[in-house]
């Protein structure tokens, strides 16, 4: 059984309590915090017996194999690199980083401890997207030559005075925050992590104003400045001549309270991946076939990014998230927000 530890004892925290129940094969054994009635009120709700005050400590406890990384974004590649060193398998919380060149250090470290690192993108394990990966994968859509990946909310920036709206702490707003999900999934789905430019702009218009709090972020309002994007828009080239349009936002005046979803476009046919549906022209029909119930295997049947992550440790499955890819977004990321200050385009 795998000894498990949670840095950070958050709102997404349980979710690593979690994925190691239904695993079979791990045990959340600690779990640190620097916010004391957080930490206690934690480990008391999952009956977790060891508790640490500080990070460094639980990294340093050798009675513990791996661990899960969910605190704010300055904190992910420090921690990374101190674990992997320590020598402990680590899942990280999205965002990867807040910095290309960070990430490059965690990759870096993990190559050298030969442990196993990954970044937890859980969207890649909801079903429909597996489906429409599998159809990607044999060819079903013939050229992917068109991406549209967007997550709308109307009341959606985290609780305000909290990191999450601080630059420092979080590197970046709605884009790093929910953005990555939806740029991962497109990339990976279409199976093209090659970026050739790059032209973004971010925009702050709700936030700073105290506007268009959703209800998530368990951190308490300290006062801090909102000074991260609540919206952000994206046009990515790949080098295969394929686009990506990204929309992304916290707060808006819409009619939906949330609206997300990845519309990959093919020379043979077109799909959307929440639902997981297919819809192509039919020639004899001359109609348009909309196909939603896809009987296909799931690769990641469990679909958790947790129990991926600990059958990988040993060796019983394939790691969904790799180095590579992880480092590619990343580097996407830096360029939107690099593009959006210089009003340049970026090229990769």
């Amino acid at each position: 059984m795998l000894k498990f530890g949670i840095i950070g004892a958050g709102m997404i925290a349980p979710s690593g309590v979690e994925g190691a129940a239904k695993s079979g094969i791990a045990e959340v054994v600690a779990v640190a915090d620097i916010h004391p009635g957080r930490l206690s009120a934690f480990a008391a709700k999952h009956g977790i017996k060891k508790t640490y005050p500080k990070a460094e400590d639980l990294i340093h406890d050798k009675g513990i194999d791996a661990v899960y990384i969910a605190v704010p974004n300055a904190y992910h590649a420090p921690y990374a690199v101190a674990a992997l060193e320590s020598g402990k398998h680590v899942i990280l919380d999205k965002p990867f980083a807040t910095s290309y060149a960070e990430a490059s250090r965690v990759v870096e470290a993990a190559r050298k401890s030969g442990k196993v690192f990954t970044v937890g993108m859980n969207q890649r394990f909801v079903e429909g997207a597996q489906k429409i990966r599998t159809l990607a994968e044999r060819g079903y859509f013939g050229e992917i030559y068109r991406m549209r990946a967007f997550w709308r909310r109307r009341r959606g920036a985290p609780r305000l005075g909290t990191w999450f709206g601080s630059r420092k702490l979080s590197g970046g707003g709605c884009f790093l925050d929910i953005g990555v999900h939806m740029l991962d999934l497109a990339l990976y789905t279409a199976g093209d992590f090659d970026a050739e430019s790059v032209s973004g702009a971010v925009y702050t218009k709700f936030g700073n104003r105290g506007l268009g709090e959703g209800s998530w972020g368990a951190s308490d309002p300290e006062g801090m400045p909102f000074d991260v994007d609540d919206c952000a828009l994206a046009l990515i080239r790949m080098k295969s001549g394929a686009s990506v349009q990204v929309e992304i936002s916290w707060a808006a005046h819409q009619k939906d309270g949330d609206n997300h979803n990845v519309e990959i476009f093919g020379t043979e046919a077109d799909a959307q991946l929440y639902p997981g549906e297919v819809y192509r022209f039919d020639r004899d029909l001359g109609t348009n076939v909309e196909a939603g119930d896809l009987r296909l295997p799931l690769k990641y049947p469990h679909a958790n990014r947790f129990v991926n992550f600990f059958r990988a440790i040993l060796g019983e499955e394939e790691l969904c998230v790799t180095h590579e890819q992880a480092l590619k977004v990343q580097r996407i990321i830096d360029a939107v927000y690099e593009s959006s200050a210089t009003r340049h385009e970026i090229r990769l």
